[in-house]
């Protein structure tokens, strides 16, 4: 099979904001402890975002990848992902919203007090998803009074969408020469992969905490999975 990509996994990469202890602890508190993980991989070969489609079949194509990327098995282990889809799907996701004062919105409108604590609400569930307290409501709920804080464009940044599945740095950034100003450098792909039975990755039934994006770091030819999938237990 003619491909124009070809990767190789830097196995020794650490991400130290998604495995310090801080980090882990909230993902004990979000249920997501040992079921998320972020993998690296090079490229040698120059990437522009209309071969998004390209890249991402090649991606799942290669041979080191499919030996060496890790996904949670129906049995509920890390196993390689193995398998050669037949279907990719891939979707450029908005990243220019850099600054974390996007979020100064909920202290606005009391989501989080001044005491860097979340305001509670009545319990309520959403996709098996406990919702607790103001924060969540206004991620996942929109009946919700504070849903309208962000609207849809905004929703569909990609650091929103980090912010609602866990609050990560992933993304390369660099100063513009003529402006000064800090830009993202990363190519965001949100990708769904199926075979003959049908959607298998992320997984084979969708939830809003099922996803998986592949950031595309051109300058660097580095390309970052960042995977989840929803379930109970820890895996690590």
């Amino acid at each position: 099979m003619s491909t124009k990509f070809t990767f190789q996994h830097l196995e020794g990469k650490k991400f130290n904001s998604l495995e310090n202890k801080e980090t882990q602890d909230l993902l004990m508190k979000w249920s997501m402890k040992g079921r998320i993980k972020a993998q690296c991989f090079t490229f040698d070969q120059q990437f522009q975002s209309y071969e998004k489609d390209t890249f991402v079949k090649d991606f799942f194509s290669d041979p080191i990848v499919k030996s060496s990327l890790q996904v949670v098995s129906g049995s509920g282990s890390w196993v390689p992902i193995g398998i050669q889809p037949t279907g990719f799907e891939s979707e450029l996701v908005s990243c220019s919203t850099v600054s974390l004062t996007f979020f100064d919105r909920l202290w606005e409108h009391d989501i989080v007090r001044e005491n860097k604590q979340i305001r509670k609400c009545l319990d309520e569930y959403y996709e098996g998803i406990q919702i607790s307290d103001e924060l969540r409501k206004m991620l996942l709920l929109e009946d919700s009074d504070n849903y309208d804080i962000f609207d849809e464009k905004e929703r569909e940044e990609f650091l929103f969408l980090l912010f609602k599945h866990i609050c990560i740095d992933l993304i390369s950034v660099q100063k513009d020469q003529k402006t000064n100003q800090i830009v993202v450098t990363s190519i965001i792909l949100k990708v769904t992969l199926s075979d003959d039975n049908g959607p298998f990755f992320p997984a084979d039934e969708e939830h809003v905490q099922n996803f998986a994006y592949l950031i595309v770091d051109p300058i660097l030819r580095h390309v970052t999975t960042f995977y989840h999938k929803f379930g109970s237990g820890d895996l690590s």
